[in-house]
């Protein structure tokens, strides 16, 4: 694995304050944090740091003096080429050509596993996403948790945490109860029997689907029941069904679960008593008005909650309370994520102050609110609505766009931010579409490659000092931010900037791919040949790892 070159830098940033320091050149009464950030404009170097603006006030030197003091204190060497202060007062390096050279090795040593690295404090970690309650197909809403949570546990993982990937499955409670009373009625109707849906009950075609393939393959049994007994039986069978349908649907897409929690187990095995026991002895409960309430106003939150509601039903927000308790301390995970939709923005607080209640640190909690998503088939908009039926699924979204376009481009946008999902677009085989731009670049690269070997052009023992072209050390310094990038994504929960840098990426290889002949007849050219050639098989290698982490396949043609 090729060694971070801002981590060398500030290493390198953490030893001249050290030195200042005991040379009493500056006036420091505790180490500072280093941090360095690379520059937009190539002018101003590989990397910078603000670090003398920082300490300006607290030393009372002026910055340019700090800047020039750091840079006497550091020493060119094998890896920083230059340093030099520059005003306000930044210190920049740039990176030794020769150094930069040398990491296009790295990363084909490194292999599939590059941009892999070691945490310095690996935790056990949980993202729980999706998590709908197994009534109705996924639909374009859930979809962008699901790419989220999917690409953000990759992400964690790489970034060499053991993470668990969860469903919470709903199985209990008011809506399941509608879903079953509804699919009921639709089968007594699809045996020609007098038949109501229930009040705010599911109204979708699929459950009149579903309704007639358990008449098709389970006959009229359920109808000689009783009401009650045909609907915990019929019931059963449809939310199993549609469990299943769930589970098709999300691998379809490349999202799959290592665990897929069921509500109901939290009543079967105690827990839920048990954490409302806890609370109680903590004094967060109280009875009023018939109910029993959770007092998260004292914890912080702006108002109390019901757990209990009068009739002797818990809430859904008991139940979550039972769920994170068997997270953090059933089963120990230091770090839960959780990815929600929108219309739980205002959950947040109430389940971090359970949380609190239950001696766990709510700041191992964190929650991702993923906005809502309006689909577009160019300016037409396509309507969705789960109650109404008319809704456009996951799997009719994969049909028509593909699971790898779907992945991009619910990825692309911050989840904070409300999107548009242009279905024209995604659709595009041309530069336009980033998805087919990014592959292009993988393909393009395959193609060389393979066409090298045709010729019995072997590389193994390329000379990368030959790699002097500003597109060629361009393209390696793009590369090399992957490893910085993850280990950033993992911290901040952010993968948005994955395809962002997937695009960067791309469009790094298609500059230098235009400006550089890599195949060449000339003898002459042999040796530039066989450098360029590792450079595209290093390239190849980066671009199909930053794929494989957005879930995104690598396409050796297109």
């Amino acid at each position: 694995m090729p060694n971070l070159a801002r981590d060398l830098i500030i290493a390198k940033l953490e030893k001249a304050l050290e030195d200042a320091r005991a040379q009493q050149r500056m006036p420091l009464e505790t180490m500072p944090a280093v941090e360095v950030e690379r520059p937009t404009k190539p002018e101003n170097g590989d990397f910078a740091t603000s670090l003398p603006l920082r300490l300006a006030r607290s030393t009372r030197v002026a910055p340019m003096e700090i800047a020039r003091t750091l840079t006497e204190l550091m020493p060119v060497d094998e890896v920083v080429e230059r340093v030099w202060a520059a005003p306000p007062g930044f210190v920049n390096f740039n990176l030794r050509q020769e150094w930069l050279q040398g990491q296009v090795l790295e990363i084909i040593q490194a292999g599939e596993s590059y941009g892999a690295i070691k945490a310095k404090n690996p935790q056990k970690i949980m993202v729980e996403f999706v998590s709908v309650n197994p009534t109705g197909p996924i639909h374009v809403g859930h979809t962008r948790g699901a790419v989220l949570g999917s690409v953000l546990a990759s992400i964690l993982e790489a970034a060499g945490h053991s993470v668990t990937r969860e469903y919470y499955l709903n199985d209990a409670g008011t809506q399941m109860d509608l879903f079953y009373a509804s699919v009921y009625a639709r089968y007594m109707e699809a045996l020609g029997r007098d038949a109501q849906l229930p009040a705010g009950g599911y109204q979708g075609d699929y459950v009149i689907e579903l309704a007639r393939q358990v008449l098709d393959q389970e006959g009229e049994r359920y109808a000689s029941l009783e009401r009650e007994e045909a609907l915990k039986l019929l019931g059963d069978t449809a939310r199993e069904r549609m469990v299943n349908l769930i589970r098709e649907d999300l691998l379809r897409l490349g999202v799959d679960f290592h665990v897929w929690f069921q509500e109901s187990l939290l009543y079967e095995s105690g827990e839920y008593r048990e954490t409302l026991d806890l609370l109680g002895e903590g004094g967060h409960l109280a009875h009023r008005e018939g109910a029993l309430w959770f007092t998260s106003a004292a914890l912080g939150d702006d108002r109390d909650n019901v757990v209990v509601r009068s009739s002797g039903a818990p809430t859904y927000f008991a139940s979550d309370m039972a769920y994170h308790h068997n997270k953090f301390v059933k089963r120990g995970f230091d770090k839960v994520i959780n990815i929600w939709g929108a219309d739980h923005q205002g959950h947040v607080s109430r389940l971090k102050a359970a949380v609190g209640a239950m001696g766990v640190d709510p700041e191992r909690l964190d929650v991702i609110i993923a906005q809502m998503v309006t689909l577009k088939r160019g300016r037409e908009v396509v309507k969705a609505s789960k109650r109404s039926g008319d809704f456009v699924t996951l799997r009719e979204l994969v049909d028509e766009v593909g699971p790898d376009a779907c992945r991009y481009f619910f990825l692309a946008r911050a989840p904070g931010t409300q999107m548009d999902f242009d279905l024209k677009l995604a659709a595009k085989e041309s530069s336009e579409n980033p998805v087919y731009y990014i592959q292009y670049a993988h393909a393009r690269i395959a193609g060389v490659l393979a066409k090298a070997k045709e010729q019995d052009i072997d590389w193994a023992k390329a000379d990368v000092s030959l790699l002097v072209d500003a597109h060629e050390l361009n393209l390696i310094r793009k590369m090399l931010q992957l490893p910085e990038l993850l280990e950033k994504i993992a911290a901040t929960q952010e993968p948005h900037h994955l395809p962002h840098y997937a695009l960067e990426l791309a469009t790094a290889f298609h500059w230098f791919y235009e400006n550089c002949r890599v195949l060449s007849s000339d003898p002459a050219d042999r040796g530039q040949t066989l450098a360029r050639l590792k450079l595209l098989e290093a390239a190849q290698l980066v671009l199909a790892r930053t794929l494989g982490l957005m879930g995104m396949t690598a396409p050796a043609r297109m």
